[in-house]
C-alpha cells in the first residue's frame, strides 16, 4: 500500500468517525434521536444557557453538528463543513469553559477536540475516497478555506458575544431582585 493510499485511508476513516459523532450529536437536537431530547426541549436548554432565542440558536446548532458532520463524512464540501463543525463546537466550549478542560469535571475537552478535528479535515480536504473528489472539488476550491473559516468564526464570536451579555443581564438581574 503506497504512502497516498495510507494517507487517503487515514482520513475517511477520520471523516466517518468525526462525522458520524457530529452527525449524532446534531440529530439529537434537531430530531431526538439516539436518546436526545429533540429541538423543543434543546431550544429550551439553550435558552436556560443564555443562547437566546434558544429555538433559533438550537436549530443552528443541530444544523452544524448534523449537517457539517453528514457532509464530512461523505467528503462532500469539505471546508464548509470543517468550518461549520468547528463554529458550533466553539459554541460548546463556551457553556463548558467556566468547568475547566477536562470532560469528567464538565469542561471542555470533547466539543475542542471535534471542532479541532473538524477543522483540521476542513483544512486538509477530504482525500480521494470522497465526494469531493468524484465531483472534481466543484464544492472544495482553495478559496473556499479562507471565506468558510472567516464566515464561521465571525457567526461564533457573535454568538458567543452575544451569550456573554445575555448572561450578564441576567445576573444583573439576580443581583437586583
Amino acid at each position: 500500500m503506497t504512502c497516498h493510499s495510507r494517507r487517503d485511508l487515514g482520513l475517511l476513516a477520520l471523516r466517518i468517525g468525526t462525522g458520524a459523532v457530529l452527525a449524532s450529536h446534531g440529530s439529537q437536537k434537531l430530531f431526538g434521536w439516539f436518546g436526545g431530547d429533540g429541538i423543543d426541549a434543546t431550544a429550551q436548554a439553550f435558552e436556560a444557557m443564555g443562547f437566546r432565542p434558544g429555538r433559533p440558536s438550537a436549530i443552528a446548532s443541530g444544523l452544524a453538528e448534523a449537517g457539517g458532520g453528514v457532509l464530512l463524512a461523505l467528503g462532500l464540501a469539505v471546508p464548509a463543513a470543517g468550518a461549520a463543525a468547528a463554529g458550533g463546537m466553539a459554541g460548546a466550549m463556551s457553556v463548558h469553559v467556566p468547568n475547566g478542560f477536562f470532560a469528567q469535571s464538565g469542561g471542555f475537552e470533547y466539543p475542542a477536540l471535534l471542532g479541532w478535528t473538524a477543522a483540521s479535515i476542513g483544512l486538509m480536504g477530504a482525500g480521494r475516497y470522497s465526494l469531493d473528489q468524484a465531483t472534481r472539488h466543484r464544492l472544495d476550491q482553495p478559496w473556499m478555506i479562507p471565506v468558510a473559516f472567516a464566515v464561521s468564526a465571525a457567526a461564533a464570536i457573535a454568538i458567543i458575544e452575544k451569550r456573554a451579555r445575555a448572561l450578564a443581564a441576567d445576573q444583573r438581574g439576580d443581583a437586583e431582585g
